[in-house]
């Protein structure tokens, strides 16, 4: 069977869906950076894209407007059945977008029947067309990724086996690792990052093709999913515990200090490190080495998941290297499973790395982020400490005061607009919170304040419009696009305002921490900073300069491919003059840190389970 030159049209409730929550995202979210866009293939090459599961819908979502209509014109999804058929705005959502509906085995047992849904997904592969999967099954808030089902590696095998009679046949499949700085967080970050496609062939894959003489080999189906979970796992932050997360934040702070340009995928990466630096042998999920596991190779900031292969062979000299946007085939596979929760890099950090070690240096840090926090001040005051003088920090308060001030004035007028928004989403989405366990209630809380969130946002224009109608009269045109643009000023100034705040009362909060306590803390980030470095440059293989490491102005995912963000720097830290004559930009807020969100205190602390 022939893959169509023309994909399936886009049904236009998709387009709407995609071109609205594009905004919504947008909105709610400080900066959507998008890593590795080359490596989508093209309009009419079927594609598999199987993400990890963290945020709910607002997974799909962000999948959806984040692969380019010049990419893929359609993406096909998939939810639990119980989403569907809901008099709710998340149902009509789900089931306008073409996602079709699947029977798991937690709500239904044995008794769940997909038949019909695999069928529809199967032929749209045959056709072409591209379907997003969540190999995890389910979503989830606890950092710790989940042990992936088979289910996308079925799906791999059947739509081979559908299609070998033509031995050219072929789909990809693409992994997509998700990371949320503070995944419900207004005005936080995320960084969707594409890992390198893996093609499959009915000529080169067949022991994932069934046929009368012979069934597909099931150890082919486990390590295929084994590859898709070291994929996915090493270009995100994954954890054995969210204190284990809060403890690498702190030490990446420490090593790259704020206001180093750094891209939020660099940062992404940095934490992950310290996370499998500090965590316990066995603790963390991911990839060993040998015939028994997939190996993780480090190569700078990058990673590269290599497969092991018992059958089939790759000639020598055709293989495709990591900065390819040419897919990988089944060749590279590895002939292990994943029975054994595999284990990753930390591995063989531990041979540099004593436990004694490790476990000191984690409590050190957890205790320094204390202190931190109980003061109200951030890493950086405490570096910059010593070279500011009371009246040096006097002038700068007053300075702060003022802005805080001056944007107080300019945005009080747009807030009200923005009230009902904030106090929809507030109240939702606390409720959400209470209304049941950390682990079954919270991953949801993104999605219910961005569907709440649009809802009311529409309200309140809507409201404007028609009040002042018979005001402007003509002019109601105007009012139509005045509202939005109006709300979007607002925000963008009450990101400065907060900033301006949070600025004032770290510095107040300076003038009150006596000579001795900011001595000591000094000293104890100054041994803390010696000991990070170290395990940093020689047991996690991280830059010794990080400032000039991560100043190289390149693509986000690497030299030959920039981002789509590379070009206007967006995210980067700025100085001098050019931050100055950028201040008031309708543009979005350039962060000087990753972890800042809309909020008058640093988020450090996360929900305990």
């Amino acid at each position: 069977m022939e893959i169509p030159a023309k994909p399936n049209p886009t049904p236009w409730m998709y387009f709407l869906i995609r071109l609205l929550f594009k905004f919504v995202l947008n909105v709610f979210y400080g900066t959507i950076v998008v890593e590795n866009e080359h490596y989508i293939p093209k309009n009419g090459e079927p594609v598999i894209v199987c993400a990890n599961h963290v945020n709910s819908l607002t997974d799909a979502l962000l999948l959806v407007t984040s692969v380019s209509s010049k990419k893929r014109n359609f993406l096909r999804l998939t939810a639990k059945d119980s989403q569907f058929g809901r008099k709710t705005f998340s149902s009509w959502l789900i089931e306008n977008a073409g996602t079709l509906p699947i029977q798991r085995r937690k709500e239904h047992g044995d008794q769940a029947e997909n038949s019909a849904t695999m069928d529809k997904l199967l032929t749209a592969l045959s056709q072409g067309d591209a379907i997003c999967l969540f190999p995890e099954g389910m979503s989830r808030f606890h950092p710790t990724m989940a042990p992936l089902k088979t289910g996308a590696a079925r799906i791999v095998s059947d739509v081979l086996t559908r299609n070998r009679d033509n031995p050219e046949f072929a789909v990809t499949l693409l992994t997509c690792s998700l990371t949320y700085v503070h995944r419900w967080s207004f005005r936080s970050d995320i960084l969707v990052s594409f890992n390198p496609p893996l093609k499959l062939s009915v000529k080169d894959t067949p022991s994932l093709i069934s046929t009368p003489d012979k069934p597909v080999d099931f150890e082919a189906i486990k390590s295929l999913t084994t590859f898709m979970h070291a994929q996915l796992s090493s270009n995100t932050i994954d954890s054995p515990s969210w204190d284990l997360v809060r403890v690498a934040k702190t030490a990446a702070r420490i090593y790259v200090p704020l206001g180093t340009r750094m891209r939020l995928g660099d940062w992404v990466r940095v934490v992950a490190r310290f996370v499998e630096g500090l965590a316990k042998p066995g603790d963390v999920n991911g990839a060993g080495t040998g015939a028994e596991g997939v190996a993780i190779e480090r190569q700078g900031m990058k990673r590269t998941v290599t497969w092991n292969s018992k059958a089939e062979s790759r000639p020598r000299g055709d293989s495709v290297g990591e900065g390819s946007t040419e897919p990988r085939s089944l060749a590279e596979a590895p002939s292990s499973t994943q029975d054994a929760r595999l284990r990753r890099e930390s591995q063989t950090f531990s041979s540099g790395f004593a436990d004694e070690e490790r476990e000191r240096l984690a409590r050190d840090l957890s205790s320094y982020q204390d202190q931190l926090n109980a003061i109200g001040l951030k890493d950086d005051r405490i570096r910059q400490s010593a070279t500011l003088s009371r009246i040096k920090i006097l002038w700068r308060l007053l300075l702060r005061i003022c802005q805080t001030f001056f944007f107080l004035v300019i945005v009080t007028p747009g807030l009200f607009l923005w009230v009902p928004v904030f106090a929809t989403t507030t109240y939702k989405s606390e409720k959400l919170k209470r209304s049941g366990p950390v682990w079954d209630t919270h991953d949801e809380v993104a999605q219910t304040k961005l569907v709440y969130g649009l809802a009311s946002g529409i309200f309140v224009w809507l409201t404007a419009v028609l009040l002042t109608a018979p005001i402007f009269g003509l002019g109601l045109f105007f009012t139509i696009w005045f509202v939005p643009a109006w709300m979007w000023l607002t925000l963008r100034w009450t990101e400065d305002l907060i900033a301006a705040f949070r600025a004032a009362m770290a510095l107040y909060r300076l003038l009150w921490v006596s000579k001795a306590d900011l001595k000591r803390l000094r000293e104890t980030r100054e041994d803390l900073h010696g000991r990070i470095m170290n395990v940093a440059t020689e047991v996690l293989g991280l830059p010794k300069d990080p400032e000039a490491e991560f100043l190289v102005v390149s693509g986000e995912e690497g030299d030959d491919q920039p981002s789509r963000w590379a070009k206007h720097q967006r995210g980067r830290s700025r100085g001098g003059w050019d931050s100055a004559l950028r201040y008031f930009s309708i543009r979005r807020r350039r962060k000087r840190d990753w972890n800042e969100t809309l909020r008058w205190f640093d988020a450090t602390e996360f929900p305990k389970e």
